[in-house]
């Protein structure tokens, strides 16, 4: 098949080079030149583990193609996915405006038959404005082209997109339309030979369906995050009660792992703009509402615990930061935990020594240069001559540490583990004063302090 892509970012990106990489020939629409001109030499601008290869290989192969121009693009592909971002507003809405703004180029360019597919995340009601805006695009050209409209919503996680994509749990697919049925079907046919994943289902179900699932994860790390709390007021584990509930099968372990609070892209965005969707049409969203307030108090808990271990006194201090994407085997900082601990902490009159095995580059394009700032070669060299620790991201290059040696290199002995990833008692037997999430001696009573 032939199918345009429009957006080069996560979704737009993955959704191209995966679907060339099965046979389809692709072309990938987007406004910025410079990316375009990236891509076309094969140089990927965003992290995401495979990707790269994924798109010197199809380009090498001929069957993936970049583009800057609408009307090329229009006219390459029956399938017409729209993938570009759909930022929050101020009021917590999605921002339609790119969505839109591609609809309309569809319709102001295409001369057959086209199936226009939303793969991106948008509010219930969108496919119904894309339709609209086709048709009003069609109407100033005073023509008359068939078109269908549906929704595929992508489930894709930064750091595992391609894998989530090739074997995906379903695919959904919003339409009422028998036709559409058949090309998508056609589409993703390379993806069902060994099961049946796609699932058909009305429009507005499967835009639905994109914002509850999550908001439904979404809720989970909330939920774990809002025992862990409790926990440490109890002094119990919060870690021995995640193995406890997750071994029921209702429950499981997916995404009750306590932490310093979910970031990125996605749920932040979507659970606004689903609380947003429901106060639009009257509806009380009580816990979606709550989901998101303790997520903006989690990310609180690392500065908070920092505070706890200096009285207060955080000035001149220097704290070293590990992990600054907002998860692992990404460069993305949308959102992320560790933002909201150094804007915290450059506040308080802190410094901050950090390293992130991928998000660095990010970080200087986010706050450029400043004196309060140091992005160091690896973690080792974050840890020289800082006063604390913070483990904000839990990359791999984290979870072996020599204690002793940390201990000895740290100017006072204190490390705040905002992921949970070692053992209390291995770091406390090293001398260290250990805060983690939820762990229960994290509140208890503990000696001073001492360079």
């Amino acid at each position: 098949m032939k199918a345009t892509i429009f957006g080069s970012g996560y979704v737009g990106l993955v959704t191209a080079c995966c679907l060339a990489d099965v046979g389809h020939h692709v072309m990938c629409m987007d406004v910025d030149a410079d990316k375009i001109a990236r891509l076309h030499q094969g140089e990927v601008p965003i992290y995401e583990p495979g990707l790269a290869e994924l798109v010197r290989r199809n380009l090498a192969a001929g069957r993936l193609h970049f583009t800057t121009e609408a009307a090329e693009a229009v006219a390459f592909g029956t399938l017409q996915f729209i993938a570009v971002g759909t930022p929050p507003d101020e009021d917590g809405s999605a921002d339609l405006r790119y969505v839109l703004a591609v609809a309309e180029s569809i319709g102001r360019n295409m001369d057959d038959f086209k199936v226009i597919v939303d793969k991106s995340t948008v509010p219930v009601g969108t496919a119904e404005k894309v339709r609209a805006r086709v048709a009003e695009a069609l109407a100033e050209r005073g023509v008359e082209i068939p078109f269908e409209v549906c929704s595929n919503p992508e489930f894709l996680k930064e750091g595992s997109a391609i894998e989530d994509f090739n074997h995906a749990a379903r695919i959904i697919v919003g339409t009422e339309s028998e036709r559409v049925r058949s090309l998508m079907r056609e589409c993703y046919a390379p993806y069902i030979r060994l099961q049946e994943k796609l699932v058909f289902m009305g429009v507005r179900s499967a835009e639905l369906t994109k914002y509850a699932a999550n908001a439904m994860l979404a809720t989970k790390i909330s939920f774990i995050n809002e025992i862990a709390n409790l926990a440490e007021h109890l002094g119990a584990d919060v870690e021995e009660v995640r193995r406890g509930i997750g071994s029921d099968p209702r429950i499981g372990y997916h995404f009750i792992y306590p932490g310093c609070g979910y970031g990125g892209s996605c749920f932040p965005k979507d659970v606004s703009a689903l609380a947003h969707t429901a106060s639009e049409v009257g509806c009380q969203a009580e816990l979606l509402d709550a989901v998101a307030a303790v997520n903006r108090r989690q990310k609180r808990t690392l500065f908070d615990k920092l505070s706890q271990a200096f009285d207060g006194e955080l000035a001149d201090k220097t704290i070293a930061v590990w992990g600054l994407a907002f998860k692992p085997n990404t460069d993305d900082m949308r959102e992320a935990p560790s933002r909201d601990l150094m804007e915290s902490l450059w506040q308080a009159g802190a410094r901050v020594q950090a390293f992130d095995p991928k998000a660095m580059e990010e970080c200087r394009r986010l706050y450029g240069e400043r004196v309060d700032l140091r992005l160091t070669r690896d973690r080792e060299a974050a840890v020289e001559g800082a006063d604390a620790l913070v483990i904000c991201t839990e990359w791999k290059e984290f979870r072996a540490v020599d204690f002793h040696w940390l201990r000895q290199i740290l100017r006072s002995p204190v490390v705040v583990d905002g992921r949970n990833l070692y053992d209390p008692a291995l770091v406390r037997e090293a001398g260290l004063l250990y805060f983690a999430v939820g762990r229960g001696a994290s509140l208890l009573p503990l000696p001073s302090v001492e360079a």
